[in-house]
């Protein structure tokens, strides 16, 4: 009897050792884990914020569709100002301003045109993907959407949101410390996920790990 005392006891000694085990590795592998997938999906939100800038500097709006963005990315240009000379202390002296050194052939200023796909992001990149949540196993688009907001003095500023839902980015990962890690977010007003830019507010585009 004593024996079989003695093996209950080393039994649940080990049981109990493995739950604290669990509790204390549990959430320090979540976090690891979630820190790796926000990280590539921010680099990717990073990268649709730098395209949707492009993108309103030539259009002079955003856009909330991924095959008008994408297009724009492939096949569209950007104004690039080629600057050769600058006015020097004897031009000045003849009263002369850049525009009449212009003329004149002193100075040059051309407009270039330069692909969006090569100066933003360079011929290799996936542009296709873009739009796809890059979280391993996971097939899911973020949410993109643009509009327009007018401020209480009237001025209207044009505005773009890409975001993707923590269900989303940590699939798979524990389900109750994704649950718990929402209902904080929720608890503190933040939006459960990453995001970049805004619908509701002018924040200059910022995302929301800033």
């Amino acid at each position: 009897m004593k024996t079989v005392i003695q093996i209950v006891l080393i039994v649940a000694a080990i049981i109990l050792a493995y739950f604290i085990y669990q509790s204390i590795e549990r959430p320090i592998e979540f976090e690891k884990a979630k820190d790796a997938r926000y990280e590539v999906t921010v680099e990717r939100l990073k990268d649709i914020r730098k395209a949707q800038l492009a993108f309103k500097d030539v259009n002079g709006h955003f856009t909330g569709d991924w095959d008008s963005l994408i297009n724009f990315v492939k096949h569209d240009s950007l104004p690039l100002v080629r600057k050769i000379g600058m006015l020097n202390d004897s031009m000045l002296e003849a009263g002369l301003t850049e525009e009449t050194a212009i003329k004149k052939g002193l100075i040059i200023r051309d407009t270039l045109k330069v692909s969006v796909m090569d100066t933003l992001f360079g011929a290799s990149y996936p542009i296709d993907r873009i739009k796809m949540v890059p979280v391993k196993d996971t097939v899911a688009e973020f949410h993109l959407g643009a509009t327009v907001i007018t401020t209480g003095s009237g001025i209207k500023v044009p505005v773009f949101e890409a975001k993707a839902h923590n269900n989303t980015i940590l699939k798979n990962l524990d389900r109750q410390m994704v649950i718990n890690l929402n209902d904080q977010r929720r608890t503190n007003g933040k939006y459960p996920g990453l995001k970049v830019g805004s619908l509701t507010e002018t924040n200059s585009n910022a995302g929301n790990w800033e």
